[in-house]
């Protein structure tokens, strides 16, 4: 029933890092792409980080040069190395698999709280 996993999120300062985990059920070796969202309240989720098949990687404007998206295909895991976090960073983190379209392959799981304030 549980196809993925977030952890790592927690309470932070500004200026710190967090690393989140996304532990997935199967294989994610063959998968296109991996993404990390992001959603706070009132507002509409959005994405965060995109790694594909082949190394390439995509970050939303606001993280660039701050966010790290990595994957462990052995471990099924899927990282997220945040560093010099700010406020507006505050939300809930998800992980899934995007198939384009806005199709995901697998139904958002519970996400990991992310807040950041001093």
């Amino acid at each position: 029933q549980v196809q993925l996993v977030e952890s790592g999120g927690g309470l932070v300062q500004p200026g710190g890092s967090l690393r989140l985990s996304c532990v997935f059920s199967e294989s994610i070796f063959s998968f296109n792409a991996l993404g990390w969202y992001r959603q706070a309240p009132g507002k509409e989720r959005e994405l965060v980080a995109a790694l594909t098949r082949v190394g390439t990687t995509t970050y939303g404007d606001s993280v660039k040069g701050r966010f790290t998206i990595s994957r462990d295909n052995l471990k099924k895991t899927v990282y997220l190395q945040m560093n010099n976090l700010k406020p507006e960073d505050t939300a809930v983190y998800y992980c899934n698999a995007p198939l384009g379209g806005l199709r995901y392959r697998y139904d958002w799981g519970q996400g990991t709280q992310v807040t950041v304030s001093s």
